[in-house]
């Protein structure tokens, strides 16, 4: 019976080992990666300068008169948000509102308008050249545009991934990067190269969530934690197993 126990503990390890090393390996290396690279440099705040403020003696309306002229345009129920924000030097107020009824006190969806702050008209959303000016504000120099692309939707995969749509993509040459702006919103969002690329990559070996990358309560790596922790254990009771099999062959 010892010896049948002792070969179901051999066995066990053995192939849990085989099934749930290639999975300990991913994470052994993408845990390297993470510590081994700092996340400030992944993040793209080396490629990051500040941007232009807005200065103090700047005259504003009352923010009033542009939600006034926003409620004559649009159907607004009611307003989350009012920031002040910097569009290409220009100050412009940011409008985040709820448009229509809410079903059982939860509205589906933010809107953002944008309305210059200096006399509360309602303006459009960014326009391409506003985009580029606005990442150029944002990326350290010397910034040379390779490309602008326009984005309405994305995947889990995608590394614009959970960032409001649509949005300017504004791929740069100089430093090599990508900077979006969200066109509604008028506001930078994020920066991506191929530091964080490579980091994203990883953190979805890492996290186990092959659709969307960010899950950590995933199904998958419960199963593989547990059998990870099974595979742990087999080999503790492998170990004392094997000694007192050794130690009672010794006394005999």
């Amino acid at each position: 019976m010892p010896l049948n126990r002792h070969l179901f503990i051999r066995r066990a390890h053995r192939y849990l080992g085989v099934f749930i090393g290639v999975q300990i390996l991913l994470w052994t290396i993408s845990g390297l990666y993470f510590t081994w690279n700092d996340i400030d440099d992944v993040h793209g705040d080396t490629l990051r300068k500040l941007p232009h403020f807005i200065e103090s003696d700047s005259a504003f309306v009352s923010p009033s008169v542009a939600i006034r002229n926003l409620r004559d345009a649009r159907a607004v129920d009611s307003i989350a948000q009012v920031r002040l924000i910097n569009i290409v030097r220009q100050p412009v107020y940011q409008i985040a509102f709820f448009s229509g009824h809410a079903a059982h006190g939860i509205h589906p969806h933010l809107y953002y308008a944008l309305a210059d702050a200096r006399t509360g008209a309602l303006r459009p959303a960014l326009s391409e050249q506003e985009a580029i000016q606005l990442a150029r504000d944002y990326i350290a120099t010397p910034a040379r545009v390779a490309s602008v692309s326009w984005i309405e939707k994305t995947d889990g995969h995608d590394e614009y991934r959970n960032k409001p749509l649509p949005a300017w993509a504004v791929h740069f040459e100089e430093p090599s990067c990508t900077a979006y702006i969200s066109s509604e919103q008028g506001t930078f969002q994020a920066v991506r190269h191929d530091q964080w690329r490579m980091f994203d990559f990883l953190w979805m070996f890492h996290t186990m969530d092959y659709e969307g990358r960010d899950d950590f309560n995933n199904l998958i790596i419960r199963v593989f934690s547990a059998l990870g922790l099974i595979t742990v254990a087999s080999g503790f009771a492998l170990f004392f197993v094997s000694r007192r099999k050794k130690v009672r062959s010794t006394n005999q």
